[in-house]
């Protein structure tokens, strides 16, 4: 039996909240709107709890974060945060409005057809923002560095050595010279905008390194950067994002949580499978894919992934050499033997990588407990 007694859904904007409630065994009533302030929300719960009510709160996971819900946890109330692409529609209604989203989320929650998120403490939120916003001022950086390239490329100048962004690229781009003045002073604020931005992604990788070692994760960091593809950098931003591996009971449930199992639509006797959901999180779903590229090479233990796995106890340097053997063995069997296409092959690897990440997340120990 339900311990609750009011079910309260709320439709959570930047400036206001709309509030529904569905009474256990009554009707669904919309209460009102509010202001999206701590005290207004405060009082929102003072005037719910007449009468010894037992409330259960529940809103979309969406631009407004966690701080409602860790204000109404403070206040000793509970609350679900839902997957917003989860919730039940009819197909055939057409209108949305706060005062319905409210309702139908109070209805549904009383019902259990609701699907919660997962909900980072404090610690974890901080980590998982300082690698997203490397992430960002990353992607910052390859436009800025894709328009200074552009430049040069619409007036003919060309780089001849090997690899861009090196100590001889910056070189040569001292050398560079153009007819017009304004041209070059054009020129010059794109590349002191290219190496500005290497600077702050520099620094910023180095303050991922120092939170990553000083965090909870630390031990599962390390044992993570024992897989092949997966650097410090990369271990970080899969423990930020996805918290306690032990969370998922097999590794299947890891794999659709990121996204990397196969759509399918199955009718009768016949049986459809898709491209890949692409669902959960794609901040890990990208780091695996770029990380399965690795493993087009033969199974080999190089002098870095030796220092890395050394740290790292010994079930799980098993794991980690028993990935590599397998994902390299079964990239050149899709790709060279039945041939399929690269990025199929890497989204494959990606999936199975996935597998090895659960399985050195259940040899560890879970983060933050006694050794």
């Amino acid at each position: 039996m339900n311990k609750f007694s009011k079910f309260v859904g709320l439709d959570v904007h930047k400036e206001t909240i709309a509030v529904s409630v569905a009474v256990m065994d009554g009707e669904v009533r919309f209460q009102s709107e509010i202001p999206n302030t701590p005290e207004a929300v405060a009082k929102l719960v003072k005037q719910l709890k007449k009468e010894g009510a037992l409330l259960s709160f529940c809103y979309e996971a969406g631009p407004c974060g966690y701080v409602l819900y860790r204000q109404l946890v403070e206040l000793g109330q509970d609350c679900q945060v839902v997957a917003p692409s989860l919730i039940p529609r009819k197909p055939g209604d057409r209108v949305k409005t706060d005062r319905r989203d409210s309702l139908t989320l109070a209805r549904l929650h009383r019902a259990g057809e609701l699907t919660s998120v997962w909900v980072p403490d404090c610690t974890q939120e901080a980590l998982r923002d300082l690698t997203r916003g490397r992430e960002d001022l990353k992607h910052i950086q390859n436009q800025a560095r894709q328009r200074l390239q552009a430049f040069l490329l619409r007036h003919g100048k060309r780089f001849e050595g090997k690899s861009h962004w090196t100590q001889a690229h910056f070189r040569w781009l001292e050398t560079v010279k153009f007819d017009q003045p304004v041209q070059q002073i054009l020129f010059q604020e794109y590349v002191d905008l290219a190496q500005a931005l290497s600077k702050r992604v520099a620094a910023l990788d180095e303050q991922v390194g120092k939170a990553g070692a000083a965090s909870v994760h630390a031990p599962m960091i390390e044992g993570l950067s024992a897989l092949r593809g997966v650097d410090h950098l990369t271990a970080t931003i899969i423990v930020a994002e996805i918290g306690d591996l032990k969370r998922f009971a097999k590794a299947p449930e890891l794999m659709s949580y990121l996204g990397l199992v196969p759509s399918e639509h199955s009718s009768g006797g016949t049986k459809s499978r898709g491209s890949i959901t692409k669902t959960g999180n794609g901040h890990v779903r990208r780091v695996l894919v770029e990380a399965a590229w690795t493993y087009r090479f033969p199974a080999r233990k190089t002098a870095a992934l030796r220092r890395r796995a050394e740290r790292t106890p010994e079930a799980v340097q098993e794991i980690a050499w028993t990935a590599q053997k397998r994902l390299c063995g079964r990239y050149q069997l899709l790709y060279t033997i039945k041939g399929k296409k690269k990025v199929q092959v890497c989204t494959a690897i990606a999936r199975e990588l996935a597998g090895f990440i659960w399985a050195i997340g259940q040899a560890l120990p879970r983060p933050g407990a006694k050794a």
